[in-house]
């Protein structure tokens, strides 16, 4: 058998708009924005490659995935210290969010928001296990 890590290196993500994409992923993360060409552009978050390709169309959200993040659930989440100071740089960037942090039944401080393209995003931080 193969060892090989199965971290996810890259995603794909689609938008109609590259330029507000961009901007937002700029402007929310404070990450650089490289074009790849006229229809990508990416990211690099620590370990993760996020490649925004140009679609005709954005999708709504499937009813599911927006109901999950109101429950503070993101389709894609970012593990932090301290999700209340993240949420307070991320607001103080212009991002709306979709649920401020709160505790979660499963164990976690959550909060969500989108990207322009409607891609829901998390922010979580695990909880002390005795529960305070």
């Amino acid at each position: 058998m193969t060892d090989w890590d199965k971290e996810i290196g890259a995603i794909t993500l689609f938008a109609p708009d590259l330029d507000r994409a961009a901007e937002f992923y700029q402007q929310a993360f404070d990450l650089p924005v490289d074009r790849v060409d006229a229809d990508t552009i990416m990211v690099k978050f620590s370990k993760l490659w996020v490649f925004v390709h140009k679609a005709a169309a954005a999708p709504d959200p499937v009813p599911e995935a927006l109901a999950e993040a109101e429950k503070g659930a993101g389709q894609f989440a970012i593990i932090v210290d301290d999700v209340d100071a993240v949420c307070a740089e991320l607001t103080g960037r212009g991002v709306r969010l979709i649920t401020r942090p709160a505790d979660r039944p499963w164990g976690m401080r959550t909060m969500t928001f989108s990207d322009p393209a409607g891609h829901i995003w998390e922010i979580a931080q695990g909880l002390p296990e005795d529960g305070s």
